[in-house]
């Protein structure tokens, strides 16, 4: 099929996430767990770049460690883009330019939201006009955290966390990120999640995991101080018994004045709720002092757009 190009470069930019609750079921018969999340898409961005070319290739650099992230076919971004050519008959290639801001397997969605961002790109460049509904689509079939970083602001996710419906949150919320060296394998946090749920001593979870309405009125109310009585995330106690070191800065953030202090997702990256965007500068500069790498950053911000051709 041909298409008449929309543009000769395309730059999209994609927000990474928080899961400010994050509820896990029991482990289903597939091996897989149904969740209930609340996510915020927040200002830490992936670029990316999309040109024609005739085959799909990828270039990767960033601010962060990449070399963990693959330059071929199993990057989740390469995928993306043959999905919409597949989709639209498009037979030709794209090159995609990859700028990482996110922290790689850090828990935050960064590889989600490149190949959100290059759904949204090959759209653009190619003409395709795929619309919203369809390219959410597309984005199920890459993985949970796609669609979200596909739609951006605030949202429920249940199931696999891809059925999504948009929540209200009013205002702003201020978070401190503080990423680590080493990402933790998200199938490696929820097996050991399984084996400390195996211990008598430790509840059972439910098979219908579901998000606290708190958490929701607190996102509507824009009140980080019941929002920060209501975060939880079920993956924290697996995440830190994989990497005991994170409880430091978890306890130095929760000493030095964050409303709540959490794992992100499967972590290892951490994220402080600030009551302030003031509060968050000083818990940053606390952080950055005691040798951490601390980063500011507020939601809930859009999800993929393009930014320019």
């Amino acid at each position: 099929m041909s298409h008449s190009f929309a543009a000769e470069r395309v730059h999209v930019r994609a927000p990474g996430k928080l899961n400010v609750f994050f509820a896990v079921g029991a482990v289903q018969e597939d091996g897989y767990h149904d969740v209930a999340s609340a996510y915020q898409a927040v200002s830490l961005y992936e670029d990316v770049w999309a040109e024609h070319s005739a085959d799909f290739t990828i270039a990767i650099s960033g601010t962060v460690d990449i070399s963990g992230v693959p330059a071929d076919d199993r990057n989740l971004a390469v995928r993306a883009a043959r999905l919409v050519a597949q989709r639209i008959g498009h037979t030709g290639g794209v090159h995609l330019e990859i700028v990482k801001h996110v922290p790689v397997a850090g828990g935050m969605g960064g590889g989600s939201a490149d190949a959100a961002a290059a759904l949204v790109a090959c759209d653009a460049l190619w003409g395709a006009d795929l619309g919203s509904a369809e390219l959410h689509r597309l984005a199920v079939r890459l993985g949970a955290d796609v669609p979200f970083a596909l739609m951006g602001g605030t949202a429920v996710g249940v199931g696999r966390g891809d059925q999504l419906s948009p929540a209200l949150a009013k205002g702003r919320f201020d978070w401190v990120i503080v990423p680590s060296d080493g990402g933790l394998s998200t199938p490696e946090v929820y097996a050991h999640l399984d084996v400390l749920r195996a211990d008598p001593d430790i509840s059972r979870a439910g098979q219908a995991p579901a998000v606290d309405p708190g958490v929701l009125q607190a996102l509507r109310a824009g009140d980080p101080a019941a929002l920060a009585a209501r975060t939880k995330n079920d993956l924290q106690a697996a995440a830190l018994s994989l990497r005991p070191d994170l409880r430091t800065a978890l306890e130095l953030g929760d000493a030095s004045g964050a409303l709540a202090g959490i794992v992100s997702g499967s972590g290892p990256t951490l994220a402080f709720l600030a009551g302030s965007a003031e509060s968050a500068l000083e818990l940053q500069v606390t952080l950055s002092a005691a040798g951490f790498e601390a980063l500011h950053v507020h939601g809930p911000v859009p999800g993929a757009r393009v930014m320019g051709v």
